[in-house]
């Protein structure tokens, strides 16, 4: 079985799934997150906010972020090798990395923000958390 992680910038909660407007891309990533356990393989999410050792400790990761910063995030490894920077894999290409059936996730149309915040949160407004 092969082992997928996820590198995630900071978000309010684990899965970014709070908030008044849910992220899309972050709701495939957690139907993605399901099936890749359902399917024996294991999964894990790292969020900068609440695991930041993670990122300390994982020596690719680290430098990735010495060398172009958060910008890079989200930072998607198997088993330990980096396949995408700066935005999740698509359904099919996780497929082919895992060896296993497409997600039925829709992908979504544009990428939107990751913050669970409200969209004011930039003028002042209040985050979820």
């Amino acid at each position: 079985m092969k082992k997928l992680e996820f590198f995630e910038p900071a978000m309010c909660c684990d899965t970014g799934l709070c908030g008044p407007s849910i992220d899309p891309e972050l709701l495939r990533v957690s139907t993605i997150v399901e099936e890749v356990s359902r399917s024996g393989n294991d999964v894990v999410r790292h969020n900068l906010k609440s695991d930041p050792d993670a990122f300390v400790a994982n020596g690719t990761v680290a430098g990735i972020l010495k060398e172009t910063g958060v910008d890079s995030l989200p930072i998607t490894l198997v088993d330990g090798k980096v396949v995408a920077t700066g935005s999740y894999p698509s359904n099919e290409r996780l497929s082919e990395l895992l060896g296993i059936e497409s997600s039925t996730a829709p992908e979504p149309a544009a990428k939107r923000s990751s913050c669970c915040c409200s969209p004011k949160a930039s003028d002042g407004g209040s985050c979820c958390c």
